[in-house]
């Protein structure tokens, strides 16, 4: 026992944390649901089904399908040249493509066409077909290409560069039947506009997560700025700061947070600075407690003597011995800050399509609820609620993992 102590009492707390935290379990848990969410939303578009801008593929012919639903389509080279681009960005902004997609029922060719009877859940005898030439699938036709019929089974095509393709009909039937006829499966079903769900909740992580890490950071610079002055300094100095903190803190953040949207516009970034411009205060009354203790403690009394500006006491002195309690609420605030997007996103001042966000999502399909279709409303929920529970399973975990009290007990987690 004694070894274990001095072996404990020789480590770094950061270390004695970190252990102590991976001991618990649901914080453990918390972690790793996250870092899986932190890896989808990194990778992004690399991942999705649906790898085009914002996750935006419509299909209305396929609208509202169930979780699983497959169906078969027609690909078509749309009338544009191919462009290069590398995987960095296929990342960040995902892909156009190159392609338009039909999807159908069945299919049969006709000489140099291929004819497709249109989607339908109840097809009947009335159900509408489709024609498409076999060139116009398989190639780019613009204004500057060219494609004349040699005969009657054969097409001389010419591309951009005067490159001469010759392709028989029975050959341009083969390749379309095995390279243009594909079979797209949803695996969380179609929302009301026929995009991929799935595709959708992928990319509204990256929203969540990244409104939480901006709004975060700016509430830290400016919470543990103005909480350590007023804490330190003391006098007119704290006193303009908590009067500051007591009037933002008077008003409802929420209000707050739209007030702020509707100053600076709608938008992405504009929901990053809003919502940490009204979550500063709780962090700067929690610094300024804390460093109004730790001020008159004799080390800093010594530093002082010692002749040591007040920024590097401030900094080297006194803000790392507040880490600990900053950590805690910071992700608490991390938690509310994915709830006020999602909920600004949902009022329709937060993120604006077509990007998409749970917030989002769910006004989109909220109607859904009292009809078949309850899931299109509940998964971006069940996102939002176990993005939000994970990050307070884990504030509440750090929070014991730094209380000296738990050491003996580290799966405790007090509510």
């Amino acid at each position: 026992m004694f070894r274990k102590k001095a072996y404990e009492a020789s480590q770094s707390l950061r270390h004695l944390t970190w252990k102590r935290l991976l001991k618990i379990r649901l914080a453990l848990i918390a972690m790793i649901f996250i870092g899986m969410a932190v890896i989808v939303a990194v990778m992004g578009y690399l991942i999705t089904p649906d790898s085009t801008p914002f996750a935006n593929q419509q299909y209305i012919e396929i609208s509202a399908q169930p979780p699983g639903f497959k169906a078969n389509m027609l690909k078509i080279r749309k009338n544009e040249l191919a462009f290069k681009q590398n995987w960095f960005k296929t990342m960040i902004y995902g892909k156009r493509n190159i392609y338009t997609f039909i999807p159908f029922n069945s299919y049969r060719f006709v000489n140099d066409e291929i004819i497709l009877t249109e989607f339908d859940l109840f097809p009947s005898e009335l159900t509408a077909e489709s024609g498409f030439n076999l060139a116009d699938v398989v190639y780019p036709l613009p204004q500057d290409f060219k494609a004349e019929y040699i005969g009657s089974d054969t097409i001389r095509f010419y591309d951009i560069e005067g490159e001469i393709h010759v392709n028989s009909i029975a050959e341009l039937q083969i390749i379309v039947k095995e390279k243009y006829l594909v079979e797209r499966r949803f695996w969380l079903g179609s929302d009301r506009y026929g995009r991929d769900v799935l595709s959708q909740l992928m990319i509204g992580t990256r929203v969540s997560l990244s409104v939480g890490i901006i709004s975060v950071l700016i509430s830290l610079m400016i919470g543990i700025m103005a909480g350590a002055l007023g804490g330190y300094f003391r006098g007119w100095v704290d006193n303009l700061i908590v009067w500051l903190i007591n009037v933002v803190w008077s008003i409802p953040t929420l209000l707050l947070v739209i007030a702020i949207t509707f100053a600076l516009g709608k938008g992405f970034w504009q929901v990053f600075v809003a919502v940490g411009l009204t979550m500063w205060v709780e962090v700067a009354r929690v610094v300024r407690g804390q460093v109004l203790s730790i001020r008159e403690k004799e080390y800093i009394e010594a530093a002082r003597a010692l002749g040591f500006r007040h920024w590097r006491i401030i900094t080297r002195h006194i803000l790392p011995n507040v880490i600990g309690p900053v950590i805690v609420i910071s992700a608490a605030n991390f938690a509310s800050a994915i709830l006020i997007e999602a909920g600004l996103s949902f009022l329709g001042i937060g993120v604006q399509p077509p990007m998409p966000s749970w917030g989002t999502m769910i006004k989109e399909n909220y109607t859904y609820i009292i009809l078949d279709k309850a899931y299109l409303a509940i998964l971006p929920g069940i996102a939002i609620m176990l993005m939000v529970l994970s990050f307070m399973i884990i504030g509440n975990g750090l929070r014991d993992a730094l209380d000296i009290k738990t050491i003996d007990n580290p799966g405790k987690i007090q509510v």
